[in-house]
Protein backbone atom coordinates (compact mmCIF):
# COMPACT_ATOMS: atom_id res chain seq x y z
CA UNK A 1 0.00 0.00 0.00
CA UNK A 2 2.77 2.40 0.95
CA UNK A 3 4.61 1.59 -2.27
CA UNK A 4 1.47 2.31 -4.30
CA UNK A 5 1.03 5.68 -2.58
CA UNK A 6 4.64 6.59 -3.29
CA UNK A 7 4.28 5.66 -6.96
CA UNK A 8 1.13 7.77 -7.22
CA UNK A 9 2.82 10.68 -5.48
CA UNK A 10 5.74 10.39 -7.90
CA UNK A 11 3.40 10.32 -10.89
CA UNK A 12 1.55 13.38 -9.58
CA UNK A 13 4.84 15.26 -9.09
CA UNK A 14 5.94 14.48 -12.64
CA UNK A 15 2.51 15.48 -13.93
CA UNK A 16 2.74 18.78 -12.08
CA UNK A 17 6.19 19.47 -13.56
CA UNK A 18 4.98 18.64 -17.05
CA UNK A 19 1.85 20.77 -16.66
CA UNK A 20 3.92 23.69 -15.41
CA UNK A 21 6.25 23.40 -18.40
CA UNK A 22 3.33 23.28 -20.84
CA UNK A 23 1.74 26.33 -19.23
CA UNK A 24 5.03 28.23 -19.49
CA UNK A 25 5.06 27.60 -23.23
CA UNK A 26 1.36 28.20 -23.90
CA UNK A 27 1.22 31.37 -21.83
CA UNK A 28 4.22 32.88 -23.58
CA UNK A 29 6.30 32.86 -20.40
CA UNK A 30 8.96 31.18 -22.50
CA UNK A 31 8.93 32.90 -25.92
CA UNK A 32 8.99 30.67 -28.97
CA UNK A 33 12.49 31.75 -30.04
CA UNK A 34 13.88 30.92 -26.59
CA UNK A 35 12.05 27.59 -26.62
CA UNK A 36 13.50 26.75 -30.05
CA UNK A 37 17.02 27.62 -28.88
CA UNK A 38 16.56 25.52 -25.76
CA UNK A 39 15.30 22.50 -27.71
CA UNK A 40 18.17 22.74 -30.19
CA UNK A 41 20.57 22.64 -27.28
CA UNK A 42 19.03 19.86 -25.19
CA UNK A 43 17.74 17.49 -27.91
CA UNK A 44 21.17 15.82 -28.45
CA UNK A 45 21.61 15.54 -24.68
CA UNK A 46 18.26 13.83 -24.16
CA UNK A 47 18.91 11.66 -27.22
CA UNK A 48 22.11 10.41 -25.62
CA UNK A 49 20.30 9.64 -22.35
CA UNK A 50 17.65 7.69 -24.24
CA UNK A 51 20.19 5.69 -26.26
CA UNK A 52 22.47 4.87 -23.35
CA UNK A 53 19.54 3.81 -21.14
CA UNK A 54 18.25 1.41 -23.81
CA UNK A 55 21.76 0.05 -24.36
CA UNK A 56 22.37 -0.49 -20.63
CA UNK A 57 19.02 -2.21 -20.10
CA UNK A 58 19.55 -4.58 -23.04
CA UNK A 59 23.09 -5.34 -21.86
CA UNK A 60 21.62 -6.24 -18.48
CA UNK A 61 19.00 -8.45 -20.16
CA UNK A 62 21.80 -10.22 -22.02
CA UNK A 63 23.52 -10.99 -18.70
CA UNK A 64 26.58 -8.84 -19.31
CA UNK A 65 26.42 -7.07 -15.95
CA UNK A 66 25.86 -10.34 -14.09
CA UNK A 67 28.97 -11.76 -15.74
CA UNK A 68 30.96 -8.67 -14.77
CA UNK A 69 29.70 -8.87 -11.18
CA UNK A 70 30.64 -12.54 -10.95
CA UNK A 71 34.04 -11.70 -12.35
CA UNK A 72 34.50 -9.22 -9.52
CA UNK A 73 33.82 -11.91 -6.91
CA UNK A 74 36.35 -14.18 -8.58
CA UNK A 75 38.88 -11.35 -8.74
CA UNK A 76 38.42 -10.64 -5.02
CA UNK A 77 39.56 -14.17 -4.04
CA UNK A 78 37.10 -14.28 -1.15
CA UNK A 79 38.17 -10.99 0.46
CA UNK A 80 35.27 -8.62 1.20
CA UNK A 81 37.39 -5.46 1.12
CA UNK A 82 38.81 -6.33 -2.29
CA UNK A 83 35.32 -7.05 -3.63
CA UNK A 84 34.12 -3.70 -2.34
CA UNK A 85 37.04 -1.90 -4.00
CA UNK A 86 36.28 -3.70 -7.26
CA UNK A 87 32.64 -2.61 -7.05
CA UNK A 88 33.77 0.98 -6.47
CA UNK A 89 36.01 0.79 -9.54
CA UNK A 90 33.17 -0.60 -11.63
CA UNK A 91 30.85 2.18 -10.42
CA UNK A 92 33.42 4.78 -11.49
CA UNK A 93 33.81 3.26 -14.96
CA UNK A 94 30.06 2.79 -15.44
CA UNK A 95 29.35 6.37 -14.36
CA UNK A 96 32.15 7.90 -16.40
CA UNK A 97 31.13 6.27 -19.67
CA UNK A 98 27.40 5.58 -19.27
CA UNK A 99 26.24 8.39 -16.92
CA UNK A 100 25.19 8.54 -13.30
CA UNK A 101 21.57 7.54 -13.95
CA UNK A 102 22.71 4.33 -15.66
CA UNK A 103 24.81 3.46 -12.61
CA UNK A 104 21.87 4.10 -10.30
CA UNK A 105 19.42 2.14 -12.44
CA UNK A 106 21.50 -0.81 -13.61
CA UNK A 107 24.40 -1.24 -11.21
CA UNK A 108 22.43 -0.94 -7.98
CA UNK A 109 20.55 -4.26 -8.29
CA UNK A 110 23.69 -6.01 -9.56
CA UNK A 111 25.71 -4.74 -6.59
CA UNK A 112 23.04 -5.69 -4.06
CA UNK A 113 22.58 -9.15 -5.57
CA UNK A 114 26.34 -9.69 -5.62
CA UNK A 115 26.60 -8.81 -1.92
CA UNK A 116 23.73 -11.14 -1.08
CA UNK A 117 25.12 -14.03 -3.11
CA UNK A 118 28.33 -13.99 -1.12
CA UNK A 119 26.51 -13.19 2.16
CA UNK A 120 28.12 -9.83 2.98
CA UNK A 121 26.34 -6.61 4.09
CA UNK A 122 24.83 -4.80 1.10
CA UNK A 123 24.71 -1.27 2.59
CA UNK A 124 28.39 -0.25 2.13
CA UNK A 125 28.26 -1.54 -1.46
CA UNK A 126 25.02 0.29 -2.23
CA UNK A 127 26.09 3.53 -0.52
CA UNK A 128 29.39 3.65 -2.39
CA UNK A 129 27.53 3.03 -5.64
CA UNK A 130 25.13 5.97 -5.29
CA UNK A 131 27.81 8.35 -4.04
CA UNK A 132 30.16 7.46 -6.88
CA UNK A 133 27.29 7.70 -9.35
CA UNK A 134 27.18 11.38 -8.44
CA UNK A 135 30.80 12.29 -7.73
CA UNK A 136 32.44 10.30 -10.55
CA UNK A 137 30.04 11.95 -13.01
CA UNK A 138 32.37 14.95 -13.01
CA UNK A 139 34.98 13.17 -15.14
CA UNK A 140 33.80 13.15 -18.79
CA UNK A 141 31.24 15.10 -20.84
CA UNK A 142 29.09 11.96 -21.22
CA UNK A 143 29.06 11.25 -17.48
CA UNK A 144 26.33 13.76 -16.64
CA UNK A 145 23.70 15.85 -18.41
CA UNK A 146 25.19 18.95 -16.82
CA UNK A 147 28.59 18.16 -18.33
CA UNK A 148 27.13 17.81 -21.81
CA UNK A 149 25.49 21.20 -21.44
CA UNK A 150 28.74 22.77 -20.24
CA UNK A 151 31.06 21.08 -22.73
CA UNK A 152 31.22 23.94 -25.25
CA UNK A 153 32.34 26.42 -22.58
CA UNK A 154 35.10 24.01 -21.56
CA UNK A 155 36.47 23.72 -25.08
CA UNK A 156 34.06 21.33 -26.79
CA UNK A 157 36.33 18.27 -26.83
CA UNK A 158 36.84 15.50 -24.30
CA UNK A 159 40.55 16.30 -23.88
CA UNK A 160 39.94 19.93 -22.91
CA UNK A 161 37.17 18.87 -20.54
CA UNK A 162 39.34 16.18 -18.95
CA UNK A 163 42.23 18.59 -18.49
CA UNK A 164 40.13 20.54 -15.96
CA UNK A 165 38.01 17.73 -14.55
CA UNK A 166 40.67 15.08 -13.82
CA UNK A 167 42.11 16.46 -10.57
CA UNK A 168 38.76 17.51 -9.02
CA UNK A 169 37.24 14.16 -9.99
CA UNK A 170 40.08 12.25 -8.35
CA UNK A 171 39.35 14.10 -5.11
CA UNK A 172 35.60 13.59 -5.56
CA UNK A 173 36.15 9.84 -5.89
CA UNK A 174 38.74 9.30 -3.15
CA UNK A 175 37.00 11.27 -0.37
CA UNK A 176 33.59 9.52 -0.50
CA UNK A 177 35.22 6.11 -0.91
CA UNK A 178 37.45 6.76 2.11
CA UNK A 179 34.46 7.93 4.16
CA UNK A 180 32.41 4.82 3.39
CA UNK A 181 35.44 2.63 4.15
CA UNK A 182 35.87 4.25 7.56
CA UNK A 183 32.18 4.22 8.51
CA UNK A 184 31.66 0.60 7.39
CA UNK A 185 35.12 -0.75 8.16
CA UNK A 186 33.72 -3.66 10.21
CA UNK A 187 31.36 -4.73 7.42
CA UNK A 188 34.25 -4.77 4.95
CA UNK A 189 36.46 -7.08 6.97
CA UNK A 190 36.68 -10.84 6.62
CA UNK A 191 36.21 -13.25 3.76
CA UNK A 192 33.35 -14.77 1.76
CA UNK A 193 32.64 -17.87 -0.27
CA UNK A 194 32.56 -17.43 -4.03
CA UNK A 195 29.11 -17.61 -5.63
CA UNK A 196 28.32 -19.87 -8.61
CA UNK A 197 28.61 -18.43 -12.10
CA UNK A 198 25.39 -16.83 -13.43
CA UNK A 199 23.27 -18.76 -15.88
CA UNK A 200 23.39 -17.33 -19.39
CA UNK A 201 20.39 -18.17 -21.55
CA UNK A 202 21.72 -16.77 -24.84
CA UNK A 203 25.48 -16.60 -25.21
CA UNK A 204 25.24 -15.02 -28.64
CA UNK A 205 23.43 -12.00 -27.16
CA UNK A 206 26.00 -11.87 -24.38
CA UNK A 207 28.88 -11.79 -26.86
CA UNK A 208 27.18 -9.17 -29.04
CA UNK A 209 26.50 -6.97 -26.00
CA UNK A 210 30.09 -7.28 -24.85
CA UNK A 211 31.46 -6.38 -28.28
CA UNK A 212 29.11 -3.39 -28.61
CA UNK A 213 30.14 -2.02 -25.22
CA UNK A 214 33.86 -2.52 -25.92
CA UNK A 215 33.57 -0.67 -29.24
CA UNK A 216 31.38 2.08 -27.82
CA UNK A 217 33.56 3.09 -24.84
CA UNK A 218 36.40 4.70 -26.82
CA UNK A 219 33.93 6.29 -29.25
CA UNK A 220 32.24 8.11 -26.38
CA UNK A 221 35.58 9.69 -25.58
CA UNK A 222 36.69 10.70 -29.08
CA UNK A 223 33.40 11.55 -30.87
CA UNK A 224 32.07 15.02 -29.95
CA UNK A 225 28.43 14.24 -30.84
CA UNK A 226 28.14 11.36 -28.38
CA UNK A 227 24.48 10.67 -29.19
CA UNK A 228 25.54 9.30 -32.59
CA UNK A 229 27.70 6.34 -31.43
CA UNK A 230 25.37 5.74 -28.47
CA UNK A 231 22.36 5.68 -30.78
CA UNK A 232 24.11 3.35 -33.22
CA UNK A 233 25.10 0.98 -30.41
CA UNK A 234 21.54 0.92 -29.08
CA UNK A 235 20.21 0.14 -32.57
CA UNK A 236 22.65 -2.76 -32.96
CA UNK A 237 21.47 -4.31 -29.71
CA UNK A 238 17.82 -3.68 -30.55
CA UNK A 239 18.30 -5.49 -33.85
CA UNK A 240 20.06 -8.40 -32.13
CA UNK A 241 17.28 -8.74 -29.57
CA UNK A 242 14.60 -8.41 -32.27
CA UNK A 243 16.12 -11.44 -33.99
CA UNK A 244 16.72 -13.58 -30.90
CA UNK A 245 14.60 -12.34 -27.95
CA UNK A 246 11.89 -10.06 -29.24
CA UNK A 247 9.91 -10.26 -25.98
CA UNK A 248 12.66 -8.29 -24.23
CA UNK A 249 11.94 -5.23 -26.38
CA UNK A 250 9.24 -2.90 -25.15
CA UNK A 251 8.34 0.52 -23.84
CA UNK A 252 9.98 -0.35 -20.52
CA UNK A 253 13.37 0.17 -22.15
CA UNK A 254 12.73 3.90 -22.45
CA UNK A 255 13.38 5.93 -19.26
CA UNK A 256 10.14 7.89 -19.56
CA UNK A 257 10.25 9.42 -16.10
CA UNK A 258 13.83 10.75 -16.20
CA UNK A 259 13.28 12.16 -19.69
CA UNK A 260 10.00 13.81 -18.72
CA UNK A 261 11.49 15.29 -15.56
CA UNK A 262 14.58 16.55 -17.37
CA UNK A 263 12.60 18.15 -20.20
CA UNK A 264 10.14 19.82 -17.81
CA UNK A 265 12.97 21.17 -15.66
CA UNK A 266 14.74 22.54 -18.72
CA UNK A 267 11.62 24.49 -19.70
CA UNK A 268 10.76 25.69 -16.18
CA UNK A 269 14.24 26.94 -15.32
CA UNK A 270 14.73 28.62 -18.70
CA UNK A 271 11.40 30.36 -18.21
CA UNK A 272 12.47 31.57 -14.78
CA UNK A 273 15.70 32.91 -16.24
CA UNK A 274 13.99 34.65 -19.15
CA UNK A 275 11.55 36.28 -16.74
CA UNK A 276 14.36 37.51 -14.47
CA UNK A 277 13.29 35.42 -11.48
CA UNK A 278 16.76 34.00 -10.82
CA UNK A 279 18.79 37.15 -10.24
CA UNK A 280 19.18 36.67 -6.47
CA UNK A 281 20.64 33.19 -6.92
CA UNK A 282 22.98 34.42 -9.64
CA UNK A 283 24.32 37.13 -7.36
CA UNK A 284 25.05 34.56 -4.66
CA UNK A 285 27.15 32.50 -7.08
CA UNK A 286 29.15 35.43 -8.44
CA UNK A 287 32.47 34.73 -6.80
CA UNK A 288 35.07 35.38 -9.49
CA UNK A 289 37.89 33.10 -10.63
CA UNK A 290 40.21 33.26 -7.60
CA UNK A 291 40.34 30.38 -5.09
CA UNK A 292 37.77 31.97 -2.75
CA UNK A 293 35.55 32.89 -5.68
CA UNK A 294 35.64 29.35 -7.03
CA UNK A 295 34.81 28.01 -3.57
CA UNK A 296 31.83 30.36 -3.43
CA UNK A 297 30.62 29.22 -6.84
CA UNK A 298 31.01 25.53 -6.02
CA UNK A 299 29.43 25.93 -2.58
CA UNK A 300 26.44 27.86 -3.91
CA UNK A 301 25.85 25.34 -6.67
CA UNK A 302 26.12 22.40 -4.25
CA UNK A 303 23.59 24.05 -1.96
CA UNK A 304 21.28 24.79 -4.89
CA UNK A 305 21.57 21.18 -6.09
CA UNK A 306 20.50 19.82 -2.71
CA UNK A 307 17.59 22.26 -2.52
CA UNK A 308 16.37 22.14 -6.12
CA UNK A 309 18.03 19.10 -7.79
CA UNK A 310 21.33 19.29 -9.65
CA UNK A 311 19.94 19.78 -13.16
CA UNK A 312 17.84 22.91 -12.48
CA UNK A 313 20.66 24.17 -10.24
CA UNK A 314 23.07 24.02 -13.16
CA UNK A 315 20.61 25.65 -15.56
CA UNK A 316 20.01 28.37 -13.00
CA UNK A 317 23.66 29.18 -12.36
CA UNK A 318 25.35 28.58 -15.72
CA UNK A 319 24.52 32.13 -16.79
CA UNK A 320 26.63 33.51 -13.95
CA UNK A 321 29.61 31.35 -14.88
CA UNK A 322 29.28 32.72 -18.41
CA UNK A 323 32.02 31.71 -20.81
CA UNK A 324 34.74 31.26 -18.20
CA UNK A 325 35.92 27.60 -18.20
CA UNK A 326 37.27 27.66 -14.64
CA UNK A 327 34.08 29.09 -13.15
CA UNK A 328 32.05 26.60 -15.16
CA UNK A 329 34.10 23.70 -13.80
CA UNK A 330 33.62 25.02 -10.26
CA UNK A 331 29.89 25.08 -10.97
CA UNK A 332 30.06 21.48 -12.17
CA UNK A 333 31.93 20.44 -9.03
CA UNK A 334 29.01 21.73 -6.98
CA UNK A 335 26.19 20.20 -9.03
CA UNK A 336 27.97 16.91 -9.81
CA UNK A 337 29.87 16.10 -6.61
CA UNK A 338 27.60 18.03 -4.24
CA UNK A 339 24.19 16.29 -4.52
CA UNK A 340 24.80 13.76 -1.74
CA UNK A 341 22.55 15.11 1.00
CA UNK A 342 18.87 15.35 0.10
CA UNK A 343 17.00 12.46 -1.59
CA UNK A 344 16.00 14.69 -4.51
CA UNK A 345 19.41 16.31 -5.04
CA UNK A 346 19.86 14.23 -8.19
CA UNK A 347 17.61 12.01 -10.22
CA UNK A 348 20.19 9.25 -9.83
CA UNK A 349 19.67 9.23 -6.05
CA UNK A 350 15.91 8.89 -6.44
CA UNK A 351 16.33 6.06 -8.96
CA UNK A 352 18.80 4.36 -6.62
CA UNK A 353 16.38 4.62 -3.71
CA UNK A 354 13.56 3.09 -5.77
CA UNK A 355 15.76 0.11 -6.64
CA UNK A 356 16.88 -0.25 -3.01
CA UNK A 357 13.30 -0.29 -1.78
CA UNK A 358 12.29 -2.84 -4.40
CA UNK A 359 15.09 -5.13 -3.20
CA UNK A 360 14.30 -4.69 0.49
CA UNK A 361 17.50 -2.82 1.45
CA UNK A 362 16.93 0.01 3.93
CA UNK A 363 19.14 3.02 4.65
CA UNK A 364 17.28 5.58 6.82
CA UNK A 365 17.15 8.99 5.16
CA UNK A 366 18.37 10.71 8.33
CA UNK A 367 21.53 8.62 8.33
CA UNK A 368 21.92 8.99 4.55
CA UNK A 369 21.63 12.79 4.75
CA UNK A 370 23.98 13.06 7.74
CA UNK A 371 26.71 11.02 6.04
CA UNK A 372 26.11 12.89 2.79
CA UNK A 373 26.53 16.25 4.51
CA UNK A 374 29.90 15.18 5.89
CA UNK A 375 30.97 13.94 2.46
CA UNK A 376 29.92 17.18 0.72
CA UNK A 377 31.54 19.48 3.27
CA UNK A 378 34.87 17.72 2.70
CA UNK A 379 34.62 16.78 -0.98
CA UNK A 380 33.40 19.98 -2.64
CA UNK A 381 35.99 22.36 -1.10
CA UNK A 382 38.90 19.95 -1.67
CA UNK A 383 37.87 19.29 -5.27
CA UNK A 384 37.51 23.03 -5.87
CA UNK A 385 40.94 23.73 -4.40
CA UNK A 386 42.39 21.04 -6.66
CA UNK A 387 40.89 22.93 -9.60
CA UNK A 388 42.26 26.27 -8.35
CA UNK A 389 45.78 24.90 -7.85
CA UNK A 390 45.98 23.61 -11.42
CA UNK A 391 44.62 26.76 -13.05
Amino acid sequence: MLGLLRRRAGALAIGALALGAVLCVLSGGLPSQDLAALMARVAPVLGFVLAIAVLAELAREAGLLDVIAHGLTVLAHGRTAVLWCAVCALAVVCTAFFSLDTTALIMTPVVVLTARRVDVPAVPFALATVWLANTASLLLPVSNLTNLLARDVLGGGTASFLARSAAPTLVAIVVPVALVAVVHRRDLQGRFRASPAPQIHDRALLRISGCVVVVLLPLLVVVPAVWIPAGAAALVLLLAFALRRREAIGAHLVPWRPLAIALALFVLVETAHVQGATSFVLRAADGGTGPMGLLRTAGTSALAANVLDNLPAFLLLEHRAGDDPTSTMALLIGVDAGPLITPWASLATLLWHQRMQAMGVRIPWVRFMALGAVAVVITVPLATLALAVLE
